[in-house]
C-alpha cells in the first residue's frame, strides 16, 4: 500500500516543526504559537491522519543562498495540508501578526509567496525522493493572514477582495481571531 501525502510529509518533516493536534471537547484542535507567545487557535481540523501543520519559519531563512532582494528569504509562520475525503485537498498558508502594527501587505504577501516555495521543496522532494509522482498534486491553495491577535478578543472580522482567497494577493484578513473553525480557512461554509 502506498502511503498518503500526509504521511509521507509526517515521515519528511522533523517532529520539532509541525504542532501536535490537540483535543477540545472531543472536537479538534491545533494552538498556532509565534515565539513572543501570542496564539490563535483553529477549531474543527481534520482527523490526526489527514492533516499536518507546519511551522514553515523554524528553519534559518536561506539568505545565505538568495540576495533577498524581492522578499525571496521571506515566509509565513504556518501551513496547515490537509486531505480529506469530505473536503478535498487543502494547503492553508498562515502569517500571523501580534497587534494593530502589522507589516505592510507587500510583506505579507512575501511571506505567504515564501512558504509555498517551501510546499513546492517539499513537492519535489516526495517525487523525487519518496517517489510518489503525485505528491502534493491536486491541493487547493487557500491564504489567510490573522491580525491583532493579542487585542481583546470580538466578534472575528473577515476581510477579502473575493470569496475564494486562492493567491497571497487576496488573502483572507482576519482580524482579533476569535473561535476560527478551519472550515472558513479553506472555504467552506458549513
Amino acid at each position: 500500500m502506498v502511503d498518503s501525502d500526509i504521511v509521507i510529509l509526517k515521515k519528511m518533516i522533523q517532529p520539532e516543526a509541525t504542532v501536535v493536534l490537540e483535543s477540545e471537547y472531543q472536537k479538534n484542535i491545533v494552538k498556532l504559537t509565534e515565539v513572543d507567545n501570542y496564539t490563535v487557535t483553529i477549531y474543527g481540523m481534520p482527523d490526526d491522519d489527514e492533516v499536518i501543520t507546519i511551522k514553515v519559519d523554524t528553519f534559518s531563512a536561506p539568505k545565505e543562498v538568495f540576495q533577498g532582494t524581492k522578499g525571496e528569504c521571506k515566509r509565513a509562520d504556518f501551513v496547515i495540508i490537509s486531505d480529506t475525503i469530505n473536503k478535498g485537498k487543502f494547503i492553508v498558508f498562515i502569517e500571523m501578526k501580534r497587534g494593530k502594527k502589522t507589516s505592510k501587505e507587500k510583506e505579507i504577501i512575501q511571506q505567504l509567496k515564501g512558504a509555498q516555495c517551501f510546499v513546492e521543496y517539499c513537492q519535489a522532494i516526495g517525487k523525487l525522493f519518496w517517489e510518489k509522482q503525485d505528491f502534493l498534486d491536486n491541493y487547493k491553495c487557500r491564504f489567510v493572514s490573522f491580525k491583532n491577535i493579542t487585542v481583546n478578543k470580538k466578534p472575528t472580522r473577515y476581510k477579502s477582495k473575493d470569496d475564494i482567497h486562492d493567491t497571497p494577493e487576496n488573502m483572507l484578513k482576519i482580524s482579533s481571531p476569535n473561535h476560527i473553525q478551519f472550515n472558513h480557512l479553506i472555504g467552506h461554509k458549513k
